[in-house]
């Protein structure tokens, strides 16, 4: 198998190709190593910062912007999405505060990123 992927692990924008060898994988075309360790994890265990809005009750706006603090595992997105979408939170909330913490044992929270204030 060859997988050809754009690093976004710096600015540069390298063109990696990734091949699945009897030595297992050969990476060519990273210029740094943050790119060489980027391609790997992209075929081994590929992972997605999940940024999405969870429904406000009481608050000057009707949704809270919320992301992961860290990577999870691409495969799952959409059962955190689920579950996102479940819940509805109160206002008063806090840039950074955490709405859920360490959702599906993955380590990461989902965090405010934006400050809601309550209706008056």
């Amino acid at each position: 198998m060859i997988r050809d992927i754009t690093c976004i692990a710096c600015p540069v924008g390298c063109e990696i190709r990734v091949e699945d060898t009897e030595n297992g994988y050969l990476i060519t075309g990273y210029t740094c190593a943050r790119g060489k360790e980027y391609a790997l994890q992209e075929v081994t265990d590929p992972r997605r910062i999940l940024t999405t809005t969870i429904a406000v009750e009481g608050g000057v706006l009707p949704v809270l912007p919320v992301k992961t603090d860290r990577a999870i595992p691409k495969d799952m997105i959409f059962k955190c999405m689920e579950e996102i979408n479940r819940i509805k939170i109160k206002a008063p909330i806090s840039i950074g505060d955490i709405i859920l913490e360490n959702i599906f044992n993955t380590g990461a929270n989902i965090v405010a990123t934006r400050n809601i204030p309550s209706k008056k």
